[in-house]
């Protein structure tokens, strides 16, 4: 084996040996570099005769060839284990099932109010919508809960910082009784010289806003008020209304109301509305689950209506709690933190 022979031997066994590209590199600076011994048999060539210097470039050139080859080839076979590292660092498990877009569904609340307005509507009554930003006139004074009445520290609420033009501060409602009063004026408005009004049957469910934060309480909550307003509308029309709602919400025929004395600013007299079940769960257990009452005069002119000709009634329930006791949910918190764990139980 000639001296050539030796250094392409060699060559290809530096390069075979290099572990990563950068060595690969320094072994080929050995060989094929500015200094390297194929560069210096090149430099020699010039001190050889003319016949022989071409015999011997030739060979010298046939030996770079095969280094240089050597040296691709590794180059490649480094750079396809680099490739293959990667693609086994970044490998999907094919096996594994897809990641399917889930299913949404109503959420439980929501499915509350849409049975709610289903019930009331085939009842005969409307269902409004309003502003969840109110004015103060709105939100307490029409209702006959003028500044500085004690009952307003009941609803201690969250203010905006904006005046309307009497200079009283606008609020998150703290109520949906606001759009009693809107739906109400805006009723009479439009009968107004009619020798007969038709009667105000209206729902009101929507959010409203004060500051609590409990097991059974929220500072968000949901809220559904209903009016019915006549010429000859009592307290047995409540009764008949309610018990019906609730038989048919509750889809229980065995179940009883009671009606017991409360207080509130807009209605007199007023009662907390109660329900006893006679078997399940709940059976014997008084629940209250909305407040009621004959709406006060002073709140029937804020309608713009006569009290001495117009009478009815006005009740408030939580749909938010109708929902917790109709599926058997403690703590009203774990209907809005979004955990689709709970919440997927209502699909």
């Amino acid at each position: 084996m000639n001296e050539l022979d030796q250094l392409v031997d060699g060559a290809c066994a530096a390069f075979a040996v290099a572990p990563t590209p950068a060595e690969l590199e320094n072994a080929k600076a050995r060989y094929l570099g500015k200094s390297g011994q194929v560069t210096e048999l090149l430099k020699a060539l010039a001190s050889l005769p003319p016949d022989e210097k071409k015999l011997r470039g030739a060979r010298i050139n046939e030996a770079k060839q095969q280094i240089e080859a050597a040296l691709q080839q590794r180059r490649q076979a480094l750079a396809d284990a680099e490739l293959q590292a990667q693609l086994r660092a970044e490998a999907l498990d094919v096996t594994l099932p897809g990641r399917q877009r889930g299913v949404g569904s109503v959420h439980p609340v929501s499915r509350t109010i849409e049975r709610i307005e289903s019930i009331f509507a085939s009842m005969g009554f409307d269902v409004a919508d309003g502003p969840e930003i109110e004015t103060d006139w709105m939100n307490f004074t029409a209702l006959n809960n003028p500044a500085n009445h004690p009952a307003r520290s009941m609803q201690d609420t969250f203010y905006v910082d904006m005046k309307d033009a009497d200079g009283m501060w606008y609020c998150l409602r703290t109520h949906t009784s606001p759009m009693q009063v809107r739906y109400a004026r805006a009723h009479a408005e439009r009968h107004a010289g009619a020798a007969t009004m038709p009667e105000i049957r209206v729902i009101a469910p929507g959010r409203t806003y004060r500051v609590d934060s409990d097991a059974t309480h929220s500072p968000m909550f949901h809220q559904c008020e209903g009016l019915w307003i006549g010429e000859n509308v009592s307290f047995k029309d409540l009764k008949a209304v309610f018990t019906d709602f609730c038989r048919r919400f509750f889809e229980s025929d065995d179940l009883q109301l009671r009606f017991r004395p409360s207080f509130f600013p807009f209605t007199e007299p007023s009662a907390e509305i109660d329900i006893a079940f006679s078997s399940g769960p709940l059976q014997g257990k008084w629940l209250e689950v909305a407040g009621s009452g004959q709406v006060h005069p002073n709140v029937v002119r804020n309608y713009g209506l006569d009290p001495e000709r117009y009478i009815g009634f006005a009740f408030g329930m939580g749909p938010d709690r109708l929902t917790m006791l109709r599926y058997g949910v403690s703590d009203l918190r774990l209907f809005f933190e979004g955990d689709l764990r709970f919440l997927s139980q209502f699909r």
